[in-house]
């Protein structure tokens, strides 16, 4: 990693601006190296991300490598896999249930700064609408499940998921084409591209 990055990531763990919003503290989480083959965009932390500073270290976490069929040392493995969520920090709870939207600042300020210089990036992965609704603006269909539906017609640098929470076993049961078609597809997509020269 040179150094203009590795101070480019100080500066965006050091980040500050949405401390006043956040009940936990600021904690901005990610993990990026300009070598990485494989971009994952999801949310925001949650609250055991946000104590363990490493993202997607939770059950979601455990469902999204199973999706992918990986196993957590390829995962973490930032020569190949960047993870830079549209949240950088955990954004509290929401009184209705589950976590709050990402912060509104974070992805505007930071994303334009970190994803052009990860100039390897071959495939990116959007997960959740939130995720959806930042990187894929007006391309994104009317619902998450329509978008999801649509990844073929994404290309093959973007690959629009759900997000991987307990919530979305109801969603896969109403969803066979999630394990059936999409799933494979996904694998044979990261492991080609994550186990090429």
């Amino acid at each position: 990693m040179d150094d203009g990055f590795a101070s480019l990531l100080a500066r965006v763990r050091a980040c500050t601006l949405c401390a006043p919003h956040l009940p936990l503290g600021p904690r901005p989480i990610l993990r990026a190296n300009p070598g990485a083959r494989l971009l994952i965009v999801g949310q925001a932390p949650g609250t055991k991300v946000h104590e363990t500073g490493l993202p997607w270290n939770d059950r979601s976490g455990d469902r999204l490598r199973q999706w992918l069929n990986l196993g957590r040392d390829t995962f973490y493995d930032e020569d190949r896999v960047a993870i830079v969520p549209t949240g950088l920090c955990y954004p509290g709870r929401d009184p209705k249930g589950g976590d709050l939207p990402p912060r509104p600042e974070c992805a505007p300020l930071w994303h334009p700064q970190i994803l052009p210089l990860l100039t390897e990036i071959r495939l990116t992965l959007v997960v959740g609408s939130y995720a959806q609704a930042a990187l894929l603006g007006t391309r994104r269909a009317g619902t998450m499940t329509e978008t999801v539906a649509a990844w073929q017609g994404y290309g093959p640098n973007l690959f629009p998921l759900p997000h991987p929470s307990w919530r979305t076993t109801a969603w896969e049961n109403r969803n066979p084409w999630f394990a059936a078609e999409l799933l494979p597809d996904l694998r044979s997509r990261v492991h080609a591209l994550l186990n090429s020269p």
